[in-house]
């Protein structure tokens, strides 16, 4: 019986490893995101230094190819079974060969009216503004009798609300 397991290998050589394994006659998979920064773009793995390998008979043989550094397992000893779901999970976020995570947030447009649903103004109502530095939720909000721009805290969550939107 055939199962997915997960391989760690030396930092920066997934491709030696990905080379070894298949050559042992291993199905590996490597999902990679593409993003931008500094301007560029830049593709790197979804799990830097982690890929996925099917074994069919002997996962021995793939702990021993270059590259890799174990398979990881709960007592070191054996690897790991993964859920044919988890594979086919990342699978589905895949399009043109990356990953393209689903986003949690709701798009939200500067000026919607949203509630505040963690944090120390829980419960407030406020406007959206934008993001702020290090992707902090900047909000309009109704203090000591005028607006004022508050920059949430990374964790505090913001939901849309029904309410119009403020005029700007």
């Amino acid at each position: 019986m055939s199962f997915w397991t997960v391989a760690q290998t030396q930092p920066l050589r997934e491709r030696l490893a990905i080379d070894e394994l298949e050559k042992a006659g291993f199905d590996v998979y490597f999902p990679k995101i593409r993003f931008r920064a500094n301007g560029r773009w830049r593709i790197t793995g979804l799990f830097p230094s982690y890929l996925f390998i099917q074994i069919n008979d002997c996962w021995w043989a793939a702990r021993w190819c270059r590259g890799v550094i174990r398979l990881l397992g709960p007592d070191g000893a054996s690897p790991a079974r993964l859920h044919e779901s988890v594979i086919g999970e990342i699978r589905r976020l895949e399009k043109n060969g990356f990953v393209i995570p689903e986003s949690k947030e709701k798009k939200l447009k500067r000026g919607q009216r949203v509630r505040i649903e963690s944090g120390r103004f829980s419960g407030q109502f406020a406007y959206y503004e934008g993001q702020g530095k290090h992707e902090r939720i900047k909000v309009l909000m109704e203090m000591l009798g005028g607006m004022v721009v508050v920059e949430l805290a990374e964790h505090d969550k913001v939901e849309p609300t029904q309410d119009i939107a403020l005029a700007r």
